[in-house]
């Protein structure tokens, strides 16, 4: 029953995000809001990243981990439901920075309440549920287009549903195993909190390229992270949630393959094959537009998981490796904060500005803004390569 309870809380968790996430970009095309507005609005979730350590780490002192869980997805109901009744940018991003701050630290939180009550090697079937969620996420699309005849993606609707799917997980969250305050009695360090003590590991050559181009890898990421929806809003496509959900689904299968291809060609290797997939994506992308053939785009959706599981979950393992036992949990919060914080918002910015540059009266120049983002992989591709030495593959095998 327990591990029910656990599936279910991922499930929702997820799904209550990428519902209104995915086509968010289209509604912002839609509200013809400005390029830079438009980009800092895209990076909620990257500022709520950065902040919301400090939030998870005041809460997970004073309070069960289902109460606080159930509280945050309360203010992500709330602020859902304010952000779809404004049209006004201002206040659209205020509202979803404070949901983000209510959301981020739920990630975190799910992962450690099924810790607390399953066997480890038992939390991958229940996380799988997260990601099952997030592709479930594009009923919503399907039922609103085909059995309500209303618009769905590029509209304020998804907000109501994520806010909707929120309050339905607040309630179900009290009904979690108990799971007492996770760090109670522990002192409050902002350090713990950010993972800065991961700084000292900067010293390694070798760890240092690491970090340096996980956050850079994000540049290129978040084209198609943050930006996707809107190049299928413009391409005319029918369901835009359910056709980006399509590299999640394919993520599932390619997460399975990490150990293997570890062992197989050690953790450098596979890192760089996540590398190679990002230049493929965005060479089908360019691809499909120069010929006009809408099907090669599938190729870089489909690729999604392989750049996800192979460079940035390879990232975490090669983090879990190099940090010792004690800064293990703060190294792996602090990549998380360079990558889908730090990184995610400059990315975002810096995206939001090739994307506005190229664009005319006519419309959007995606041929350009695709041939730009393939010669950003591949300068990181290649500098990674040159600069990001092998490591001692036996060990890699022997943590697996």
């Amino acid at each position: 029953m327990a591990r029910f309870k656990l599936s279910t809380m991922m499930l929702l968790q997820y799904m209550m995000y990428a519902v209104w996430w995915v086509p968010l970009a289209a509604y912002l095309t839609n509200l013809e809001i400005g390029h830079t507005q438009k980009a800092f609005i895209l990076s909620s979730m990257a500022i709520g990243c950065i902040v919301s350590p400090v939030i998870g780490m005041l809460a997970d002192r004073f309070f069960a981990a289902q109460k606080v869980l159930s509280g945050l997805n309360i203010v992500n109901a709330g602020m859902l439901v304010l952000a779809g009744t404004t049209n006004n940018p201002d206040l659209l991003f205020i509202c979803l920075i404070v949901a983000m701050l209510g959301y981020m630290p739920s990630w975190g939180l799910t992962s450690s309440i099924a810790m607390v009550h399953l066997p480890s090697e038992q939390f991958p079937k229940v996380r799988v549920f997260g990601s099952i969620g997030w592709v479930v996420s594009g009923l919503f699309s399907i039922f609103f287009i085909n059995f309500l005849n209303i618009d769905f993606d590029g509209t304020n609707i998804p907000f109501y549903c994520g806010a909707g799917v929120s309050l339905f997980a607040a309630i179900t969250n009290l009904f979690l195993p108990n799971t007492p305050p996770l760090a109670k009695g522990k002192k409050i360090s902002l350090i713990d909190a950010f993972g800065l003590g991961t700084l000292k590991l900067m010293k390694d050559r070798n760890f240092a390229v690491f970090i340096i181009f996980s956050f850079l890898a994000l540049l290129p990421f978040a084209m198609y992270y943050s930006y996707f929806s809107e190049f299928l809003l413009n391409i005319n496509t029918k369901y835009i949630s359910v056709t980006m959900n399509w590299g999640v689904l394919a993520e599932m299968g390619f997460l399975l393959l990490i150990p293997g291809a570890i062992k197989k060609f050690g953790l450098r290797k596979v890192m760089i094959f996540g590398l190679v997939a990002l230049v493929i994506r965005y060479l089908s992308l360019y691809t499909g537009g120069v010929i006009n053939q809408n099907w090669v785009y599938y190729i870089g959706i489909l690729i999604h998981g392989l750049i996800f599981g192979f460079f940035f979950v390879g990232g975490q393992i090669y983090i879990d490796k190099k940090a010792p036992a004690e800064l293990r949990s703060q190294a792996q919060g602090f990549i998380f904060l360079v990558t889908f914080g730090l990184g995610l918002l400059v990315g975002n910015l810096i995206c939001g500005h090739i994307i506005g540059y190229f664009k005319t009266t006519a419309g959007y120049n995606w041929d350009a803004i695709w041939g730009i983002t393939i010669l950003m992989s591949v300068i990181f591709l290649v500098f990674f390569i040159l600069l990001f030495r092998d490591e001692d593959k036996a060990s890699q095998i022997n943590t697996l």
